[in-house]
């Protein structure tokens, strides 16, 4: 897998605890594709919702492109993800569940040179829960840190 990465979420990890990962495509005007190769994007406060029978990503700010003429777009407006009516059925009974939200992993050029998003199925992650990773991370750490020390 060749993918070119444009964004990723680097909150998420911290904020949310991922439990399913799918690729979708995004609507986008020819200016805002000529930005994201550019990797002019910005997707840290991003969300996706439902409306109606569709899936928008919402806040996902794509920096308008310079060289364009007079046709560019609002830089925040909501963009349509393109996905199969079975996944966007399935997201609908997932996110009606209280606690579960849509949010954008990466987005990317995949080896096809379209451009996708990694649309994640997240839940909000309490402050228990963050600092039992950070300590879980610097055991780790050590743990790491004392093999390194008695192999030397």
């Amino acid at each position: 897998m060749n993918e070119k990465v444009i964004a990723t979420n680097r909150k998420l990890f911290r904020d949310y605890e991922v439990l399913e990962t799918l690729e979708c495509g995004i609507e986008l005007k020819g200016s805002e594709v000529k930005s994201l190769r550019d990797a002019r994007a910005n997707i840290d406060d991003a969300f996706a919702r439902v409306e109606g029978s569709q899936i928008y990503l919402f806040n996902c700010h794509i920096t308008p492109y310079e060289k364009a003429s007079y046709f560019k777009e609002d830089a925040t407006r909501p963009r349509r993800l393109l996905l199969h009516k079975k996944q966007i059925k399935k997201l609908i009974g997932q996110t009606t569940q209280r606690g579960f939200t849509l949010a954008p992993m990466k987005m990317y050029f995949n080896d096809r040179g379209l451009a996708k998003v990694a649309l994640s199925l997240v839940r909000g992650k309490k402050l228990y829960d963050r600092r039992k990773d950070i300590k879980a991370r610097e055991v780790e750490r050590e743990m790491r840190r004392a093999t390194r020390t008695r192999n030397k």
